[in-house]
């Protein structure tokens, strides 16, 4: 006969086992995460690297509660309509973006799924959110433009030519973000003194000629806006400003590295361990809408002395004593 005193601790049980079977549940959920990346993971793998530490710091392992799904436009911007569309139909949980055009197709592919900007360029300019505080929608993150930007670059060329009269300006009109950077870049050059040449490259086949524009028009130097398929094609323009021994402005340290006179630019790979907080806070539960977009706070200054003796130019110490990177 079972007694009262046996239902009463058959019970207390089986209250007492729900919230562990809860917890081991919660545990064993694995969150897909969607990366939508500008060009290939063999010219980012720092920045995949930095989103990666930045999830492994919050509790996400790969392989045991989470998946991260790639797919890489390979500096094709006509790719990415495809490429979200797959992300969704696999489905994710968020989808982690890698610049203004890779973002701009995934808000335009999903109202629902959240999307993280890891890096974008002007968040409310380019129309991705309504405002840095409050972005409304599903899209937040962190955005790369700060104001003050452009004029820097064109700042640090002069202290290289203090004779500087003449920038001529490699930008992809492909990416949305080229007009507002131009503009920017314009509005810098004109208050120094200096006048733009803009040269648009918007795939392969235009380097050539592009390449052959600047040469015969030998202006002072060279700078290259902000945009990923010019980063995958960086040894082109490379190879061009060597043998032309021109002075140029990168937006990426990864030009520098591989032999660029200098770059100024946010910290990328802050900026993608950054991304992962955003990531964290959404498969928490907090909304998209809610969460406002950061702004650049730490930038990198890199010079490769190397370039610049077999080049010819004297890098000045009041640069070199600023810089985060001296490549020699």
């Amino acid at each position: 006969m079972i007694t009262r005193r046996k239902v009463l601790l058959a019970i207390a049980t089986t209250l007492l086992a729900m919230p562990i079977a809860g917890e081991t549940q919660n545990a064993r959920k694995i969150y897909r995460v969607g990366y939508l990346g500008n060009s290939s993971a063999s010219l980012e793998p720092d920045l995949v690297e930095a989103f990666r530490q930045g999830m492994r710091e919050l509790g996400y392992i790969e392989g045991k509660n989470l998946v991260i799904k790639f797919r890489w436009a390979e500096g094709r911007y006509d790719r990415f309509a495809s490429l979200v569309t797959d992300l969704i139909h696999l489905p994710v949980d968020v989808i982690v973006t890698a610049g203004t055009p890779g973002t701009l197709a995934a808000k335009n592919a999903t109202g629902t799924i959240p999307v993280v900007m890891a890096v974008s360029g002007d968040a409310v300019g380019t129309g991705l959110v309504k405002s840095l505080a409050r972005p409304g929608g599903n899209v937040t993150g962190l955005t790369t433009m700060a104001s003050e930007l452009e004029g820097k670059r064109i700042e640090l060329l002069l202290e290289i030519l203090p004779r500087l009269a003449r920038i001529a300006v490699l930008k992809n009109d492909i990416n949305p973000l080229m007009a507002i950077q131009f503009r920017q870049t314009a509005a810098a050059a004109k208050s120094s003194g200096v006048a733009l040449e803009a040269v648009d490259i918007r795939a392969v086949d235009d380097f050539e000629k592009a390449f052959a524009s600047i040469a015969k028009a030998r202006p002072d130097a060279i700078i290259v806006l902000a945009d990923r398929f010019l980063l995958a094609e960086r040894e082109r323009i490379l190879t061009f400003a060597a043998k032309e021994r021109f002075a140029a402005m990168y937006p990426y340290r990864e030009f520098v590295e591989r032999g660029g006179l200098i770059s100024y630019s946010p910290n990328y790979a802050e900026s993608f361990r950054s991304a992962a907080r955003y990531v964290d806070k959404i498969l928490k539960g907090t909304k998209p809408a809610d969460l406002p977009v950061e702004q650049p706070t730490k930038f990198e200054l890199v010079v490769n002395m190397k370039t610049a003796k077999t080049l010819g130019f004297k890098i000045p110490n009041s640069i070199l004593l600023r810089a985060d990177g001296v490549i020699k």
